[in-house]
């Protein structure tokens, strides 16, 4: 049940009575803000159920329609008045301007605390993200299964679970896969933004909307190359839970497009591996089995070389891709390799036979590290070529995992985290605010305390941050990146 203000009042227990806006029960409460202030609106981000008991109004209660215009200006989501506390009655002035202004206002009885009412929200809104993740999760593991059914079976099981329409189209931009059938009235329509996509880069993704329907477009590819694109198409809008399900059908479908058409080999595409390198990839997924059969064993150590990849044919057992399929490789990279720790010891042998040039070695990690076991590979690739010898250990260099924020490439995948708000007029304080939540492990009081600011205002401000960040503030590995992200800034920001 999402938390609007309909729900709470059919909530028996709050004892909540609507004196006006019967139009706005509807409207979704985001939070609860308890204010006896004569003017919040600088402390509210929007969306909220104001609750007061008019202590600010007691010497000049002529402010009242002020007081409501700026709350609607607000976009407040109603306004609760607590009864027989300073007033004996909800002040007539007060109804007179929420019906003026068209702001809900609710008369909360003497003996409903105003906690009472934000636990209810808290309760509403946990409930709420707990369904959605059950469904989430469901919905991800049919498309997983759908998956080995192909291309068209994804496309199918994505068009159900979002009650919208779903488009695979061919590089081209003609349709390959259409659910349901009728949608491929759309694809023109869809053409239209594609050379927009194609232009941004083999990731690259838009959002339109188009009367009353939001479309969304996202290319598909692995490595550089893009294979197609998906256009997905809903009445409704895409919430979080409707976007995390597009993004795990897109990695299905780039995945399947991938797929080799001849035999031979490791059956591994050089768009995938480029994939495994950049994180783009997870082999854990449910629909990669095939895919983690063709891998070498964990634990896997990566090398970054110096020079191009050369032609085949490679040694079984290691996987080769050129570095510059990967986004966010160390320009200075030219090849990267991926073998497992039981070969560490083959790829000398490797690199003096198919390689000129420096070399490093990572450390053997899962796969689930990649990301930052290329990164050790690259510093020492680094080292290699600075002092013009053979293959370096990361092992062997000192630092271990902190040295990484001292190299190009640690500067440089922290400047592409923070982009977003980096982008920002007030970059400065999005990303102050950034480090004091993440320094006080979330605790709003201790983090506006560092900052000097309201904990409303720091709110605002994340709120604000959340919609900016392509990740999940609420993810561990997500909040550690930032962490470290903000942790390469303070160092380069040292004498």
């Amino acid at each position: 049940m999402p938390p609007t203000l309909g729900a709470l009042l059919r909530t028996p227990k709050l004892r909540l009575r609507l004196l006006t806006g019967q139009e706005g029960l509807h409207r979704r409460v985001e939070w609860v803000a308890v204010s006896e202030l004569t003017d919040p609106t600088p402390y509210l981000a929007g969306g909220e159920l104001v609750l007061t008991t008019g202590v600010g109004w007691v010497e000049d209660p002529r402010d009242l329609r002020d007081y409501v215009r700026r709350l609607a200006e607000r976009d407040i989501a109603g306004l609760g008045f607590g009864a027989d506390v300073v007033f004996d009655h909800t002040p007539d002035e007060l109804r007179a301007a929420a019906e003026e202004f068209g702001v809900t206002l609710v008369e909360v009885a003497k003996e409903t605390p105003f906690i009472a009412v934000g636990k209810e929200v808290s309760r509403l809104l946990a409930q709420e993200e707990y369904e959605g993740l059950t469904r989430a999760f469901a919905a991800q593991r049919e498309l997983a299964r759908a998956a080995l059914r192909g291309a068209g079976a994804v496309v199918e099981r994505l068009a159900r679970e979002l009650d919208g329409w779903v488009l695979l189209l061919e590089p081209d931009g003609s349709v390959r896969h259409a659910a349901p059938a009728r949608a491929a009235e759309h694809a023109r329509r869809s053409a239209a933004e594609l050379p927009r996509l194609r232009g941004a880069g083999p990731r690259a993704g838009v959002s339109v909307i188009s009367g009353d329907e939001h479309v969304a477009l996202q290319s598909l590819a692995i490595g550089r190359r893009v294979r197609g694109f998906l256009a997905v198409g809903s009445r409704r809008g895409f919430g979080s839970h409707d976007r995390t399900l597009v993004n795990a059908a897109v990695s299905l479908l780039s995945l399947e497009l991938e797929r080799p058409t001849t035999e031979g080999g490791s059956g591994i595409t050089p768009g995938v591996v480029a994939a495994l390198f950049d994180g783009a990839l997870d082999p854990a997924h449910a629909g990669a089995a095939a895919l983690r059969r063709a891998l070498p064993d964990e634990p896997v150590v990566v090398a970054a070389v110096q020079g191009p990849p050369p032609e085949g044919p490679f040694p079984d057992g290691v996987l080769i891709t050129d570095a510059g399929d990967v986004p966010s490789a160390d320009p200075a990279t030219g090849t990267l390799l991926l073998a497992s720790a039981e070969n560490l010891d083959r790829l000398p042998e490797v690199f003096d036979e198919l390689f000129d040039g420096g070399a490093g070695l990572s450390g053997p990690v899962s796969y689930a590290e990649l990301a930052v076991a290329r990164a050790q590979a690259e510093r020492a690739l680094a080292v290699s070529v600075d002092e013009g010898r053979g293959p370096v250990r990361s092992g062997d260099l000192p630092g271990g995992l902190l040295g990484l924020l001292e190299t190009p490439a640690g500067a440089r995948l922290a400047d592409d985290l923070l982009a977003p708000l980096d982008r920002q007029r007030n970059a400065a304080e999005l990303l102050a605010s950034l480090r004091a939540y993440l320094a006080a492990s979330g605790r709003w009081d201790a983090a506006a305390e560092r900052l000097g600011v309201h904990r409303h205002t720091l709110r605002y401000r994340m709120k604000r941050i959340r919609e900016l960040l392509p990740g999940d503030l609420d993810d561990p590995d997500h909040r550690t990146e930032l962490w470290i992200s903000l942790r390469v800034r303070q160092g380069r920001a040292r004498p």
